[in-house]
């Protein structure tokens, strides 16, 4: 009989947890190429994505649906259900709130690729790291309490377009045409772009070379968040050359105009599995498009530690 695990069951999760759970996986030889890529269908009001994988014993399918006029009616913008089931009888064991499991791995994952570099940037701070996060939503939130919960964290700079109430999670909120914004970034050592803009949030020019950029809003191959001269001037790390060259707009579109040559693209089975340096004199950037194995990895731990499985 399958088990129900609600929002409050996914993030009793630990970001730490989610995070050692994505490591451990492409240390132990999960290979992301092996993926199914995800099905996306055009809708009367949106799209529909269903993002199927196995591995490690277990099989699992998210449903997820993104409604771009659901702001407008107070609603959700994407929803999502995750079927997670056991590989040897393909016997269902948990329905999962898919939702949840998003913004619990999406950070965990950017994070996981990341965080050798963030030690080392913590490690030469005074008094922890100086992040800006564009975009308040849920990754936003996310992304800082994942960080926050690896490395000590000195001040946090929301921007959004307009600006606004400063979030819980957050020490200002700026709007984005806020002359004090290029200041934040000239500053920070992490920058996460988690927003629905489908074009530049962040100048790339004002980026330092060690900071480290996390780039998680867009999955189509015409938008993007992060300008092509910091993707050419930086170390690109993706989820998998396939999916970052037909999905992650950040990269489809640097590449196009010249400034990045996919066999420069680093991906995280190299940097977690072979140990691929990374130069610390250029700024590491994180695109990631979200893929179905994240997902499975992540979903498995909240149900083991729900007492679903050994």
């Amino acid at each position: 009989m399958s088990v129900i695990i609600d929002a409050e069951g996914v993030f009793a999760l630990t970001p730490v947890a989610a995070v050692a759970a994505i490591r451990d996986a492409l240390a132990d030889g999960l290979d992301p190429r092996r993926d199914v890529p995800r099905a996306v269908l055009p809708l009367s009001r949106g799209q529909g994505l269903l993002m199927p994988s196995e591995a490690g014993g277990w099989f699992g399918v998210k449903v997820a649906t993104v409604a771009p006029g659901n702001a407008a009616r107070g609603l959700r913008r994407i929803n999502a259900t995750y079927l997670l089931h056991d590989s040897e009888t393909l016997t269902p064991v948990a329905i999962i709130d898919g939702v949840a499991l998003t913004t619990l791995r999406t950070p965990a994952v950017t994070v996981a690729a990341c965080l050798d570099r963030l030690r080392a940037l913590a490690d030469a701070s005074a008094g922890g790291l100086r992040l800006v996060v564009f975009g308040t939503g849920p990754q936003g939130e996310g992304h800082v309490r994942t960080i926050r919960a690896h490395v000590p964290v000195a001040d946090v700079t929301a921007v959004t377009r307009r600006g606004g109430a400063v979030p819980s999670w957050a020490d200002r909120h700026l709007a984005a045409d806020d002359a004090a914004v290029a200041g934040r970034v000239r500053g920070a050592d992490v920058v996460v772009a988690a927003t629905s803009s489908r074009g530049p949030v962040v100048d790339g020019c004002l980026v330092r070379d060690a900071a480290v950029v996390l780039a998680v809003g867009s999955h189509e191959p015409t938008v993007r968040e992060l300008d092509g001269g910091l993707m050419g001037r930086a170390t690109v790390v993706v989820e998998s050359i396939g999916t970052a060259l037909s999905e992650a707009g950040d990269v489809v579109l640097a590449v196009r105009e010249g400034l990045l040559e996919p066999e420069a693209l680093v991906t995280m089975a190299d940097l977690l599995g072979s140990g691929a340096p990374v130069r610390a004199d250029r700024p590491m950037v994180v695109k990631t498009s979200g893929m179905a194995w994240q997902d499975l990895v992540v979903a498995i731990e909240v149900y083991r530690q729900g007492g679903g499985g050994a």
